[in-house]
């Protein structure tokens, strides 16, 4: 039997704004797992780009206060404890759950759509519509705490759920086959990397766009050849010599991801840290017959496609960095520094 403290060290996120809405304290109290959940001891915790922009509004198309800032569209409820990556040991479970969970290591699946038993569409964001990773300890429906066998460090295990599971879901809702030419935007963060490694999995050519000093680095991971993101991308690749681009830019260079496609091309986005609002020539959408996705529900097969990969050893971890969970700040201050390739993960135990 695991004697269990009452309370717990979290981060709390108090409100939208800079880092001084995070708060860390020591003095929470310890969630108690309702019926289908567990609850899981944290080892080790992810920062990612949507625990910023949850925390300054980047979400809401209004203002930073307005009632779509969160993940799902809707109000985010405060105090909120925030972190979608996560990796730890089950302590406890509810009711409905065997207990012989307890003891298994385990990733916690970031997008959520089992609740109390029930199905929620749309589905939850793990840190955002409820609480997450940024603790000692958390609870989630058993169905998301996927148990796996690795022999990889919990830290290097937080490195992988949000970040592969979006590359891994851009790449299954483009349907990349062996032998695509795949394009992939902001390819030295932790969602670029990720997807250079998983669309190598699946027999892909992969040009990776980044700043050159991390050109060694990216053809380390598989990129079979990368591109300046400063280039002509039209100039440096041809027109219609992609097959498929994995976008987590955006910005300015927009347009010319569509000039690249081949007629039947396939656009997936997952972010915009370039810059939100691009221009469309929608005579380039039809007449090139393209296909575009928005990805942010993960497909159902997909997470479980991602625990095989990193069980067969066909994906590698890359952290960057760890800091103790009581240095959040400086934590998500180094991430939006953008100097780091890889992941930074915050250590709980």
């Amino acid at each position: 039997m695991i004697t269990l403290p009452i309370t717990m060290s979290a981060v709390l996120l108090k409100g939208h704004g800079d880092t001084e809405m995070l708060e860390y304290r020591d003095d929470i109290t310890i969630p108690t797992p309702q019926e289908n959940e567990v609850l899981i001891r944290v080892s080790a915790a992810g920062v990612n780009n949507t625990d910023i922009n949850t925390r300054i509004g980047w979400y809401s198309k209004g203002d930073n206060d307005s009632d779509d800032a969160s993940w799902s569209g809707n109000a985010l409820q405060f105090p909120r404890i925030q972190g979608a990556d996560v990796c730890g040991e089950i302590v406890a479970v509810g009711n409905g759950v065997n207990s012989s969970r307890i003891g298994q290591r385990v990733l916690i699946e970031p997008c959520i759509n089992d609740v109390n038993g029930e199905t929620i569409n749309p589905p939850w964001y793990f840190g955002s519509e409820c609480d997450g990773g940024f603790a000692e300890y958390t609870v989630v429906s058993s169905k998301h705490a996927h148990s796996l066998n690795s022999s990889l460090t919990d830290i290097e295990l937080a490195s992988f759920p949000c970040s592969y599971s979006t590359a891994e879901n851009m790449l299954t809702r483009a349907a990349v086959i062996k032998g695509d030419r795949v394009l992939i935007s902001g390819a030295s963060g932790g969602v670029g990397s990720a997807a250079i490694q998983l669309a190598k999995a699946r027999g892909a050519t992969v040009i990776a766009i980044t700043n050159p000093e991390k050109n060694a680095l990216l053809l380390e991971l598989g990129a079979d050849q990368v591109v300046s993101r400063h280039t002509n991308l039209v100039e440096n690749l041809g027109a219609n010599s992609i097959d498929v681009v994995i976008d987590l830019v955006a910005g300015e260079q927009w347009p010319q991801f569509l000039d690249v496609l081949r007629p039947k091309g396939r656009y997936a986005v997952s972010g915009a840290i370039g810059g939100a609002m691009v221009n469309l020539d929608i005579r380039t959408l039809y007449l090139k017959d393209l296909s575009f996705f928005g990805c942010t529900v993960l497909e159902p097969e997909v997470f479980a496609n991602l625990i095989h990969h990193i069980e067969q050893g066909n994906i590698k971890p890359l952290v960057a960095k760890t800091f103790p969970l009581a240095e959040i700040h400086q934590a998500q201050q180094a991430f939006q520094e953008k100097s780091h390739v890889g992941k930074i993960v915050l250590t709980v135990k």
